[in-house]
């Protein structure tokens, strides 16, 4: 099957490049492959459905451009098409003193990144808006919300789709061979001949980068799970909307907070624990060959050596509910073992260098017609239509070169 464009991953990065693309070129012959029998079936839906307000990010940095820009041109699109969000706010709680200059430096990044709004709030006022909390004090952020971002990628396929666009489900990538005319995709529904490859991998976004970059060897995904306890019904009144901890500067994720989710439901997690296979939801999911290339990675022996007390902690948490409910205790302390449940889980793809370091920012590496998006984590989903603006853009560049 021949297409002017393939992109490979159906998640929400892979639909809304593949929607905007279509968007600025009608004209051309575009396919999505999905190895699944749906999309949206691993990061895009097993999130936590928030909206994200950029207030995390270095400035200037891509995550924090594409958040600013893409938060814009989420609320727009789900207006247009009717997908329910709500702009709900959510406030950022230091329970300790030793938190004061983690609480300093997230505020002065959202006053860097432009957000409008946010303030420094009393733990009175906090409480106003969350009568449970506890903390010194807190940052209001009036643009986080939730939504479910499942259906708004399924909307970017059906806007897709009715441009012409083909999505090939069931259709996993085996291999990819290139020329200076075209590139072949080998995958188990046959082969596939195209001009240019996006590679929206995700969770294999370095396998599939290797298959036409086998030299790229400074980089890995490294998968973590971050498991979600629920509420029960008679509980949820603890927490009205969302409410975040200040992140560890040690340990690059955002901690345990809590989450009204857009379909009802409370939800508290996620931790960040090293699953052992790149899909593995449950705590005993393994792929022996996956765990054997993570654990021989050069840079991942430095994150253990860096990380290991943060590490420890949370497998820790992973098995044992008092460690878990213990974090949610700092924020809300009249949560109980019995009050809450063991949920989902979620699977984040985490990039990872030779160095040792945890990549912050998106990567995008391009090369022989093929642009790979090697590290898209949170906050991707919210981003999404903002990085699919920009992959548009390197392929309308691309074609335009060429012509």
């Amino acid at each position: 099957m021949k297409y002017d464009i393939v992109i490979i991953g159906g998640g929400i990065v892979g639909l809304a490049s593949a929607y905007r693309t279509i968007q600025q070129n009608p004209d051309l012959k575009i396919a999505v492959l999905e190895k699944e029998d749906d999309v949206a079936e691993h990061q895009t839906g097993n999130n936590s459905g928030v909206i994200h307000s950029g207030i995390y990010y270095k400035p200037d940095s891509l995550k924090a451009q594409n958040c600013k820009r893409g938060y814009t041109q989420l609320i727009e699109f789900c207006d247009e098409h009717n997908i329910p969000y709500d702009i709900c706010g959510k406030i950022i709680v230091a329970t300790k003193a030793m938190e004061k200059q983690s609480f300093e430096n997230v505020f002065q990044r959202g006053m860097e990144n432009g957000l409008t709004g946010i303030r420094k709030i009393s733990r009175e006022e906090a409480r106003e808006i969350e009568p449970h909390v506890h903390c010194l004090e807190a940052i209001w952020v009036p643009q986080s919300g939730i939504i479910d971002y499942k259906q708004v990628a399924k909307k970017y396929l059906e806007l897709f789709q009715n441009k012409g666009g083909v999505l090939h489900s069931n259709t996993q990538v085996l291999g990819i061979r290139t020329s200076p005319t075209e590139k072949i995709i080998q995958t188990t529904g046959g082969d596939f001949t195209s001009d240019m490859i996006v590679n929206c991998a995700g969770l294999y976004s370095d396998k599939v980068t290797r298959m036409s970059l086998p030299t790229m060897k400074d980089l890995i995904i490294i998968p973590f799970r971050g498991e979600y306890y629920e509420l029960k019904k008679e509980k949820e009144y603890h927490v009205k909307n969302l409410i975040y901890p200040v992140p560890n500067p040690d340990f690059p994720f955002l901690g345990v907070h809590f989450t009204r989710m857009i379909h009802g439901g409370i939800e508290a997690g996620p931790n960040a624990v090293l699953a052992f296979k790149r899909e593995g939801y449950k705590r005993w999911d393994i792929d022996v060959k996956e765990l054997y290339e993570i654990l021989t990675f050069p840079g991942f022996h430095k994150i253990a050596g860096k990380y290991w007390q943060e590490g420890w902690m949370e497998i820790k948490r992973s098995f044992l509910k008092s460690l878990f409910v213990k974090a949610m205790q700092e924020m809300i302390p009249d949560i109980r073992e019995e009050d809450v449940y063991r949920a989902g889980a979620g699977v984040r793809a985490q990039a990872c260098d030779t160095g040792g370091n945890l990549l912050d920012d998106y990567k995008i590496i391009q090369e022989n017609g093929i642009i790979n998006i090697c590290n898209a984590p949170s906050p991707a989903a919210t981003s999404s239509l903002a990085i699919g603006e920009t992959i548009a853009g390197l392929i309308a560049n691309k074609i335009q070169n060429v012509r």
